[in-house]
C-alpha cells in the first residue's frame, strides 16, 4: 500500500481551555486532493495551520513526508515549508508587486536560480491558471477571479509536493468557482501533487474532491471517497449536505 505523504495521529488543540480539535487522525495521500468540510468555527483552517508548523498541537503527532513536524525547529519548519504550497482565502498577493514578480517571489526566496530559470517557470505557472498575459499587471487591476488564480500560480511557483488551499474559492460568483475549481484539477493532473483542500462549497467539492472528511465536534465523523460521500448514507455527512449542520 502506498504510504501517506500525510499524517495526523490522535492530534488535538485547544484555545483558552475550549477544545477545538480532539483526537483526530487521519492521512493523506501522495496525488490525491484531499477535501476538509464542516460548519463554522469547526477547526479547518487550524488544521491547515497545525499542519504548516504555525502554531503547536497540544496531543498527538503530525507527519509530513515521514518526517515529524511536532518535532520540529523552526529552522527546520522552514525547510519542510518549501515543499508546501499555500493558497489563501484573500489570495494574498503582495499589492506593490506586479504579477510576474508576486509568482516569482517564492522561487527568488528558494534561491538557485537565474533569472532566465525563474522567467521560465513562472510564464509556465501563469500559463497554467490561464493568466499569461498578466504578468505586467499589479493585483489592483485584476477581478477577485484573477487574483485567486495568480495565488494558485504563486503556490506551483516553486514545484511544491503539496498544496493547501484555505477556502480558495470564497467571495466568487460561480462562474469563477469553476474555473478556480477546474484549475486546482489541472494541476494534481499535470504536475501530481498532493492538495487539501478546506472548503464549505458543495459544488466545488464534488468538483475537485478525491476523499472527504467531515469535521464535526471536534473531530472527524466521516471520511470517505468522494462517491461515498455523495450517496450521503452516513447520518452526519445528509446533514451537512441538507443544511442542518451549518457550513461557513
Amino acid at each position: 500500500m502506498t504510504e501517506a505523504i500525510i499524517k495526523f495521529e490522535s492530534v488535538s488543540k485547544s484555545f483558552d481551555g475550549k477544545n477545538i480539535l480532539q483526537d483526530i487522525s487521519f492521512e493523506v495521500f501522495p496525488g490525491e486532493t484531499f477535501c476538509i468540510v464542516g460548519g463554522s468555527g469547526t477547526g479547518k483552517s487550524v488544521a491547515l495551520k497545525l499542519l504548516m508548523g504555525l502554531m503547536p498541537v497540544d496531543e498527538g503527532k503530525i507527519f509530513f513526508l515521514g518526517q515529524e513536524v511536532t518535532a520540529l525547529n523552526e529552522r527546520e519548519l522552514n525547510k519542510m515549508r518549501i515543499k508546501i504550497g499555500m493558497v489563501f482565502q484573500s489570495a494574498a498577493l503582495f499589492d506593490s508587486m506586479c504579477v510576474y514578480d508576486n509568482v516569482a517571489y517564492p522561487i527568488r526566496e528558494l534561491g538557485g536560480y537565474s533569472e532566465d530559470d525563474i522567467a521560465t517557470m513562472v510564464c509556465e505557472k501563469l500559463a497554467v491558471v490561464g493568466l499569461s498575459d498578466t504578468a505586467s499587471l499589479f493585483p489592483a487591476d485584476l477581478s477577485g477571479g484573477m487574483r485567486k488564480r495568480v495565488g494558485l500560480a504563486r503556490a506551483i511557483a516553486a514545484n511544491p509536493e503539496v498544496i493547501v488551499y484555505d477556502e480558495p474559492t470564497t467571495g466568487l460568483d460561480p462562474a469563477n468557482v469553476r474555473r478556480v475549481d477546474e484549475r486546482v484539477r489541472l494541476l494534481q493532473e499535470k504536475y501530481k501533487v498532493t492538495s487539501i483542500v478546506v472548503s464549505h462549497d458543495m459544488a466545488s467539492i464534488y468538483r475537485v474532491a478525491d476523499r472527504v472528511a467531515l469535521l464535526h465536534e471536534r473531530t472527524f465523523g466521516f471520511i470517505g471517497t468522494l462517491s461515498e460521500f455523495k450517496k450521503a448514507t452516513h447520518p452526519l455527512v445528509k446533514q451537512f449536505i441538507h443544511g442542518e449542520i451549518g457550513a461557513e
